[in-house]
């Protein structure tokens, strides 16, 4: 968490934590899904885990550990994937990072009509406008919400965009995936 404001709410450092890590791994990479632990919880329960993730007791005991998970399939639609996660009552919260293509609101004007999903995924990908963006959102049991943006033009962890908003949709898919 070296770029991350120690002042930020422990899911924004959370979120922050987990963009640096995919950071870390480069662009052109898939979907990651993380679970987010309470890192007081695991210390106390789980201390040979929490030693081997490194969380000593100098790191203040408010926070979230985020573990990745197993690969997000790439054979299924994202949003038909989350729909089959169901959560261990010991997982607080998820996130999910993940690369799009995005288009300025400007761009929604030219949309022709009548598209097949793979010709619009195709016209966007060809639009001299369109951006790649990494966003890292993540979601509590409580309904708190926190997003990571970060453009691949302006990758720098000073250029990361968060807020709780960002991406409602995918806060929503991650948000059911508590509903069972």
């Amino acid at each position: 968490m070296s770029n991350t404001p120690m002042a930020a709410s422990p899911l924004t450092r959370a979120v922050l934590e987990i963009d640096e890590y995919a950071s870390g791994l480069g662009w052109d990479q898939p979907a990651r899904l993380f679970a987010l632990v309470d890192t007081a919880r695991l210390r106390a329960q789980e201390p040979a885990l929490a030693a081997r993730l490194g969380l000593g007791d100098e790191q203040g005991a408010a926070g979230f550990t985020p573990i990745e998970q197993d690969e997000v399939p790439t054979d299924r639609p994202l949003d038909e994937f989350l729909g089959t996660i169901a959560w261990p009552e010991t997982v607080t919260g998820c996130a999910l990072t993940v690369e799009r293509l995005m288009l300025p609101p400007s761009a929604e004007e030219q949309i022709p009509e009548g598209l097949t999903e793979a010709e619009l995924a195709k016209w966007v990908a060809d639009h001299p406008e369109r951006q790649e963006v990494r966003m890292t959102v993540a979601v509590l049991r409580d309904g708190s919400r926190e997003s990571a943006l970060r453009l691949r033009e302006k990758d720098s962890p000073t250029e990361v965009l968060t807020g709780a908003n960002l991406v409602p949709g995918l806060a929503e898919a991650l948000a059911a995936t508590f509903e069972a």
